[in-house]
């Protein structure tokens, strides 16, 4: 099979960015543009997934693909205790916002096996998958339906892993990226190496593309991951503050807010390693959280919800790459033909 990313017009993919910033609008904005669109399935549930997808086909002829969280059982037996404590932390933030910290949910797997069979019906053109790797009879099947399957990685570790499934791309994420970082184990600590690092170390050892991501967000990134071994960049930054990305308000202003000028590493809001702009919370919180995705995440929502209803920026997680200050208030379309210029 021969990988779109060879043969599409630009060599931008658009970062699924769950939660939801990438919209049906976004998706189809970037692939009509000529780059490939991407939906974020994580956080979705199955009925809402399938919405998304049918709503971007209505959008655009073009390709376009969807991302899944590959699912990791967190241990419970060794972790309840610190998770127990992290909620009794959050009490008094919760209460002073008027909502409860979240519940644990220990078995929560992102309706997998659901998102699995979907993306296997309505075939999109691309399949990525983030935070493992997918069994390899589940790779089969999606290639057998004719969808091409990238696999996102953080480590040559994780690439061999990834690679005894024959997928037909790699997503080669950097220490740079915004939001979480793609690791396969949830409580490891991430390779702290840059997407042109990572290149250099994979390029000689993997024949399927390479798409770098972690922190592009001017042209100049392009030019030198494509001249790096890429065969196409992944932007997921650049793309926060486009007309069409579903980014709040008070999201977009904490991208804009001179008084924040800090950006970190950080499992406060989540549990897995993630890139943010420092902020109160990273303060408060930033060495307490345990290493537990997605139960950390479950606990804080209410909190950034609440305080993104309030307009407070010091009370959500402003996930952002190590660039985030060129992100440009603009059509997505403008956004990456300037990216790929």
């Amino acid at each position: 099979m021969t990988s779109l990313l060879t043969t599409q017009d630009l060599p931008i993919v658009g970062a699924p960015m769950a939660g939801g910033i990438s919209t049906p609008l976004l998706a189809a904005a970037v692939s009509d543009a000529g780059g490939l669109g991407m939906l974020a399935a994580g956080y979705r549930t199955p009925e809402q997934l399938a919405a998304d997808l049918v709503h971007t086909r209505d959008l655009t002829q073009r390709p376009f693909g969807v991302n899944l969280f590959v699912p990791r059982a967190a241990d419970r037996s060794r972790h309840e205790a610190a998770v127990r404590a992290f909620r009794d932390r959050l009490l008094p933030e919760a209460e002073a916002l008027g909502v409860e910290p979240g519940h644990p949910s220990w078995g929560d797997t992102d309706h997998w096996t659901d998102k699995m069979l979907l993306v296997e019906t309505l075939r999109p053109t691309v399949v990525s998958c983030t935070f493992g790797v997918p069994p390899a009879h589940v790779v089969g099947r999606w290639r057998t339906a004719g969808i091409e399957v990238h696999l996102t990685v953080t480590s040559l570790a994780e690439a061999r892993d990834a690679l005894a499934v024959q997928p037909d791309a790699l997503v080669v994420q950097g220490s740079e990226a915004g939001g979480h970082r793609a690791t396969h184990d949830p409580e490891a600590e991430p390779d702290v190496i840059d997407h042109l690092g990572l290149l250099e170390v994979l390029a000689p050892e993997v024949e399927v593309p390479l798409v770098a991501a972690g922190g592009i967000t001017t042209a100049g990134d392009v030019r030198r991951a494509l001249d790096a071994g890429a065969t196409a960049v992944q932007v997921g930054t650049a793309l926060l503050l486009a007309t069409e990305a579903g980014t709040s308000q008070t999201y977009r202003a904490a991208l804009r807010d001179p008084s924040l000028t800090e950006r970190v590493t950080t499992r406060a809001f989540t549990g897995r390693v993630a890139g943010a702009v420092r902020n109160d919370f990273v303060d408060r919180h930033e060495g307490h959280a345990p290493p537990v995705f997605p139960v950390v995440d479950q606990l804080t929502k209410p909190l950034r919800r609440a305080a993104a209803d309030a307009g407070d920026v010091h009370g959500i997680h402003i996930w952002a790459g190590s660039g985030w200050r060129a992100a440009q208030e603009r059509p997505a379309g403008e956004i990456v033909a300037e990216l790929a210029r």
